[in-house]
């Protein structure tokens, strides 16, 4: 017997549930909505026209060039809007679970109501001289924040245990409270340090600035994260429901931030500087990216519900350092 027969043989079975059972397949590839037929790992390329754009805007930053530009990636924006709002009724239709269809409830409303800081955002990146064809490589450890201040770069990758570890040596300060005997664990040196609270994380930001006289160390405000992290994928790899615990900081290093970091989603949650009140009252300051333990949707690059204690360090909570070059002085 032929398995759509079967199926119209069930008590019960109706007509909808027949064509959803012989159109929707599970698809491996998918993270976040498991029948989705399109996958998303990586930003799109960008269209030709946009490029065009951008090149006409390098060649001559005239305010009707800017205005072009920002006028094609506004509509470049409201497309995507379009198949986000196309894609929420289909899952009205065919989701099994109610939470699938209020997740993608609130990716619809966070960009409508997100709209105009996230279209000043790309445009601030694409209007960036440091966007060229290497900007995602980097010799050093650090990668341009495009959008941000010309002498604004980030780190790869988190700190992770053995960084921190040097830090501990050379200052003696107090070892993260679960490292037994103020020792790392052994094998997880590649491992996100975490349980270090904010002034831990600045306290290493102080000592690397020191060792280095013509650089800064910082964290990042919020802003800067969000610049360098751009879009999430939304079935990008990273470690967030896949595992019981942290994995090293290059576990996933195929999935890059805008930027060209790894590992700014799931993990560990990252220290930011800037403070912020939610709506129910509670202070505290800014965390971003997610961590092992986090529900995808959580993961988010828009996700600003997130804040912690400064004075507390958190097990699933790290940190990535901004380097803020000195300028030159124009006499």
């Amino acid at each position: 017997m032929s398995k759509i027969l079967y199926l119209i043989l069930i008590p019960g079975i109706c007509l909808s549930s027949l064509a959803q059972a012989v159109n929707m397949q599970i698809n491996p590839e998918a993270k976040s909505f498991k029948y989705s037929r399109t996958i998303e790992k990586e930003r799109p390329k960008l269209a030709a026209e946009t490029q065009r754009l951008i090149a006409a805007y390098r060649q001559n930053p005239s305010s009707e060039n800017l205005n072009a530009l920002r006028k094609q990636i506004e509509k470049n924006y409201d497309k995507v809007v379009a198949r986000k709002k196309a894609k929420l009724e289909e899952s009205k239709k065919t989701a099994r679970e109610r939470s699938k269809i209020a997740e993608m409830e609130t990716i619809v409303n966070e960009m409508l109501l997100d709209r105009e800081n996230r279209i000043n955002q790309t445009l601030s990146r694409f209007t960036d001289t440091r966007l060229t064809p290497g900007a995602r490589n980097t010799k050093d450890g650090f990668l341009p924040v495009l959008g941000a201040a010309r002498n604004v770069y980030i780190a790869y990758a988190p700190v992770t245990n053995e960084e921190y570890a040097l830090f501990l040596k050379e200052t003696g300060r107090k070892a993260p409270q679960n490292w037994k005997s103020s020792m790392m664990f052994r094998e997880k040196e590649k491992y996100p340090v975490v349980s270090v609270s904010y002034a831990d994380a600045e306290a290493y930001c102080r000592w690397l600035s020191e060792k280095d006289g013509n650089t800064a160390y910082r964290l990042p405000t919020e802003k800067e994260w969000e610049l360098a992290a751009g879009h999430m994928p939304k079935d990008a790899d990273f470690n967030s429901g896949e595992n019981k615990g942290l994995t090293p900081v290059r576990a996933y290093e195929q999935t890059l931030s805008a930027s060209g970091a790894v590992d700014m989603w799931g993990n560990v949650w990252e220290w930011t500087s800037t403070q912020k009140v939610l709506p129910s009252g509670e202070k505290g300051l800014a965390v971003k990216g997610g961590a092992w333990n986090s529900p995808r949707t959580g993961c988010r690059t828009e996700n600003r519900n997130e804040i912690r204690n400064p004075s507390i360090g958190y097990d699933n909570v790290g940190f990535r350092i901004i380097r803020e070059t000195r300028q030159k002085t124009a006499f």
